[in-house]
């Protein structure tokens, strides 16, 4: 059986605050911890009302304090909003806190709109740098060098995971050129996800971090006791993501029971594409589904994400998700 993780972006539903976005991340992660996922990961986002993670380090930390067993991480920072010195800091600060549980994902965008990334005070060609910026974040993770002048305290020495995180084969080629764990977005841009693969797999070169290619598969999940339940919960994301292209997002809102009466047409392709990736429905189904992503794409680890309104819901999705990954480690074993 492969492994299983947590991609939360803490939304924001509508008619809920940001502290209770907040208190239902770390409620969720104590849940998931407990359902036995491997990960719990969270996203920068800036300027996002229905997204309540932009301090990402700052949430990973609450996250990573509240539970116990669970690697806690980003996913991922977006490195062109920040100097790697800053972020070298706040994970070699958070590896110290928590040794051995903490993972940094990293990402070329700016995970926000112009106006926002002006706003915080980074150089718009930064994302060009993207690669160097990568290595000397790394770089300050390692044993210090005799009369090193420049340190990450705390960070030095805490050789904390990098991952690189892509939607595009940029991505790829970085993390197989550098020898670095790699993490689609399928979640929500899977249009190159095949390419992207291939990539990474044929041009992987082994680094003192990996010895061979380690490929993680981001997918929607929206499970409930019936395929009928599990559609309505999904809404809320398909509502969010036409909203977003429309140029109106928001918080998340609330579940329909007719999609299509509430998303203008001309939305509707766009965000059956962006969605994709995703499985629906109870929990056989949802096996089913998750059966033939892992089938067809073979991933090393599966990461699962779902913005659902309701948080109960929410928590007995990924619950369902994780009884039908334990029914194909099962299947898996017998077989064998």
């Amino acid at each position: 059986m492969i492994p299983y993780s947590v991609l939360d972006l803490s939304p924001i539903p509508d008619g809920s605050t940001a502290a209770d976005a907040l208190s239902n991340t770390l409620d969720l992660a104590r849940e998931t911890e407990r359902l036995g996922y491997n990960r719990f990961w969270l996203a920068e986002h800036h300027n996002m009302t229905g997204i309540a993670s932009a301090a990402t380090a700052v949430v990973i930390g609450h996250v990573a304090a509240g539970t116990s067993r669970i690697r806690v991480g980003a996913g991922g920072i977006m490195l062109p909003n920040h100097a790697p010195l800053v972020i070298a800091e706040q994970f070699g600060t958070l590896a110290t806190l928590h040794p051995g549980r903490i993972d940094l994902g990293l990402g070329r965008a700016p995970g926000t709109d112009m106006l926002t990334a002006r706003a915080l005070r980074r150089n718009l060609e930064s994302s060009d740098n993207f690669p160097q910026d990568v290595v000397e974040l790394m770089s300050y993770f390692d044993e210090a060098a005799p009369h090193q002048r420049l340190r990450a305290v705390p960070g030095v020495g805490t050789h904390v995971p990098v991952w690189i995180l892509g939607s595009s084969l940029y991505g790829a080629q970085l993390a197989a050129h550098l020898g670095l764990p790699y993490a689609f977005a399928s979640h929500f841009a899977p249009g190159a996800l095949e390419d992207a693969i291939e990539v990474y797999r044929q041009t992987f070169r082994p680094s003192p971090t990996l010895n061979k290619p380690y490929f993680m598969l981001a997918a929607n999940v929206f499970a409930a006791e019936t395929d009928r339940e599990a559609l309505r919960l999904k809404s809320s994301m398909q509502q969010a993501f036409a909203n977003l292209r429309s140029g109106h997002p928001g918080p998340l809102p609330r579940p329909v029971d007719d999609i299509d009466a509430v998303i203008d047409p001309a939305f509707r392709p766009g965000v059956d594409e962006a969605l994709r990736v995703s499985v629906s429905g109870s929990r056989e189904t949802v096996q089913t589904g998750l059966a033939a992503l892992i089938e067809r794409y073979k991933p090393d680890e599966l990461i699962l994400t779902g913005q659902i309104h309701d948080h109960r819901a929410r928590v007995r999705s990924f619950a369902i998700a994780a009884e039908a990954m334990l029914s194909l480690g099962a299947s898996a074993m017998a077989a064998e």
